[in-house]
């Protein structure tokens, strides 16, 4: 069992900055890959990036790349997404997610084994 919680989350004006955590506990060294997603009210859950575990390896998605970086600590137990240059659509539900199997699910939400509760972002105009 992984348990995930998340924090960070709040109200910021269009480009400023946050940093979202996910603090992991449990058996984390079963997590192969983690991964942030947003929702946003009436739309469908969205990746936003994937960091493998093992090897740090990143994948950002279109929309944030070159403002968000995902990234961990080195003692991999808790999850990073430092987030710059705010826009309001990004503004949503933001969860992390744990996957313990190879390959990665990716940009694949219902692959993960392991959600937190969320953390919301609200980015005003």
């Amino acid at each position: 069992q992984v348990q995930l919680v998340e924090s960070g989350g709040g109200s910021v004006q269009a480009g400023g900055s946050l940093r979202l955590s996910c603090a992991a506990s449990g058996y984390t060294a079963i997590t192969y890959c983690m991964s942030w997603f947003r929702q946003a009210p009436g739309k469908e859950r969205e990746w936003v990036a994937t960091i493998n575990t093992a090897s740090s390896s990143t994948w950002h998605a279109d929309a944030v790349k070159g403002r968000f970086t995902i990234s961990q600590d080195n003692a991999k137990t808790t999850l990073y997404l430092q987030m710059n240059s705010l826009k309001p659509e990004d503004s949503a539900m933001y969860y992390c997610a744990a996957d313990t199997r190879s390959p990665c699910s990716g940009t694949t939400w219902d692959g993960y084994d392991y959600w937190g509760q969320g953390t919301q972002v609200t980015v005003s105009s």
